[in-house]
């Protein structure tokens, strides 16, 4: 199975680089914002984002019981709790749509169940405090209440949907891990020590990728000014827990487990930013292979039509946290809908092409292309249900 898919992927290179026009000045430009766009989210996020997660993720795969996870996750969990946690979580982090990828391996790979884990998936991204406020703020109250209250109920409803479509093949996975022989071993940590080291270790990834507010002034700001000492100080803090509450042979095992994510994930990520910046350019600088007039040109008015385009384009563009907001603010004074607009900020910072690549891997073809398109048609929905309400 794998003979063909290498043979179509050289096939595929070789005609790229055989036929590719590249003397024109679109091409030129568009390969170059490729690289741009990689060395943009190398220094933005890699560092402060995705290593802080692999950290987080590799400590799951090592320090959480796989009966814990199912207890609050998996099949046998009472679904009310199984998705509330799971969207208070994606809540708490407010990470990209990226960076949330370890930690929903993380749990997936424990035994949490199909629909909580991929109501994480959603509700990391989605529902991000600080970006509903300020899509509040710059594009109106009623986007970012529709904001608000679309990315609630998206991360409950596509776990509830994953979950009942698949729900045989999850019956099986459930199964194996609940007839899987697991030895519990005694690790001479408290309760209160773990939950200690990992609400260490996400506070770490909080205050490392805690962003530039707009506005000089407030709280968001007075945090990002003290963000490092704070980081810092959590760090000696871990520091201290790893030398006082572990094992030199756990700690190698956590390590190997973050290398493990980090190998499988990052050149997935890479690719899919590289080509995800060759199609569209970087957030706000009109310089990929489509041009951003193209787009804004069938995103105006409410149509079935532009609001499957705005979610088509959200879904498949990398958004960095906060970024979506002045975009939209730039389409929607060339002429986008409310509608569309809204369809955008619901499917836009959950996914990205990147991020389907990696979920791909994980889940495999059908479970992504499911999950992409249950996203895609409920931001278009509430994207024409929103337009006709305000319009």
């Amino acid at each position: 199975m794998k003979e063909p898919r290498t043979f179509t992927l050289i096939l595929g290179v070789f005609l790229a680089a055989y036929f590719a026009p590249l003397n024109h000045p679109r091409v030129q430009t568009a390969i170059l914002e490729a690289f741009r766009m990689l060395q943009g989210y190398a220094r933005e996020h890699v560092l402060f984002c995705l290593v802080p997660a692999f950290f987080i993720a590799g400590a799951m795969q090592n320090f959480i019981s796989q009966q814990s996870v199912m207890r609050y996750l998996g099949r046998g969990a009472k679904q009310w709790l199984a998705y509330a946690v799971a969207s208070v979580s994606g809540a708490i982090l407010a990470v990209c749509s990226c960076t949330v990828l370890p930690l929903f391996m993380g749990i997936y790979k424990r035994g949490a169940g199909l629909g909580p884990a991929t109501a994480f998936l959603y509700s990391g991204p989605a529902i991000n405090v600080l970006a509903i406020i300020l899509t509040a703020r710059v594009l109106g109250w009623r986007i970012g209440l529709a904001r608000a209250i679309g990315a609630v109920l998206f991360s409950i409803v596509i776990g509830l949907l994953m979950a009942f479509i698949f729900r045989g093949e999850e019956t099986e996975r459930q199964r194996g891990f609940a007839t899987a022989s697991q030895a519990i071993e005694e690790n001479g940590r408290s309760l209160g020590q773990t939950t200690m080291y990992f609400a260490t270790l996400v506070l770490i990834l909080v205050f490392a990728a805690w962003g530039k507010p707009s506005q000089p002034v407030g709280l968001w700001n007075f945090v990002f000014g003290i963000k490092w000492y704070l980081v810092v100080a959590l760090l000696g803090f871990l520091a201290y827990m790893l030398r006082a509450w572990f094992k030199p042979g756990e700690l190698v095992a956590w390590k190997d487990s973050t290398w493990d994510f980090a190998k499988k994930i990052l050149p997935l990520l890479f690719g899919g930013v590289m080509v995800a910046g060759l199609l569209m350019g970087r957030p706000g600088i009109d310089g990929g292979l489509i041009p951003s007039r193209y787009i804004a040109s069938v995103v105006g008015g409410n149509s079935l039509l532009a609001n499957f385009i705005a979610s088509i384009v959200g879904a498949f563009m990398y958004f960095a946290t906060l970024t979506e907001i002045p975009i939209i603010q730039g389409l929607l004074g060339s002429g986008m809908g409310q509608g569309p607009a809204l369809a955008l900020l619901l499917a836009g910072p959950a996914l990205s092409l990147p991020s389907m690549l990696v979920i791909n891997s994980v889940l495999g073809f059908k479970k992504t292309f499911v999950y992409v398109s249950l996203v895609v048609i409920m931001a278009t929905i509430s994207g024409m249900i929103f337009g006709a309400i305000v319009g």
